[in-house]
């Protein structure tokens, strides 16, 4: 049996596109820094002079999707991370946008073989927004730590001959796929 896992290491020739909606941009800018801390200790230059990570800054969350395709099917990128924050507020728009933001994202992934990470946060009050970006944790170390070990797993089950999805034997999928480990 063959096993594919993703590592932290061998990261100097991953590229990442990162995503950003700027509304709610004082939880964004914190998911954002954490992000970027995880890249970099872990070898990924992230200068945006540099050729590993390119920066795309949208209004906000609802528009996350659409670029993030773009992003991905690109064929430049090893993992797209998308960024944003959505807060419920006395509407109902928190329900629709993160709904749609979700599933866009999903879509992306799904559309293009790329790892695209879902990296919006989602919660009821701005407290709970701001522990999950820095006062508890902060997730966009998470985020950024999903995306190394899904663009190291993909090269692996591409075989490093692109990214996509489409390129894996239908043997492999299943075994990958269906949880199968050792």
């Amino acid at each position: 049996m063959t096993v594919f896992e993703g590592t932290f290491t061998q990261t100097e020739s991953l590229r990442f596109a990162i995503v950003i909606g700027r509304f709610n941009d004082l939880i964004v800018n914190k998911l954002l820094a954490g992000c970027e801390d995880c890249l970099k200790r872990h070898g990924v230059d992230i200068n945006p002079d540099g050729n590993q990570v390119d920066f795309y800054w949208v209004p906000g969350c609802f528009e996350i999707p659409l670029v993030a395709r773009k992003a991905a099917l690109s064929g430049r990128y090893d993992a797209v991370i998308c960024l944003g924050a959505v807060i419920r507020g006395q509407t109902p728009h928190f329900d629709f946008v993160a709904g749609e933001v979700s599933k866009g994202i999903a879509a992306a992934a799904f559309q293009s073989g790329v790892p695209v990470i879902f990296g919006v946060v989602t919660t009821d009050t701005m407290q709970q927004a701001l522990e999950r970006a820095g006062i508890k944790s902060n997730l966009g170390w998470n985020y950024a730590m999903n995306a190394l070990e899904m663009g190291t797993l993909m090269r692996q089950v591409n075989g490093l001959g692109g990214s996509s999805y489409e390129q894996l034997p239908a043997a492999s999928a299943v075994q990958v796929l269906s949880g199968d480990r050792p």
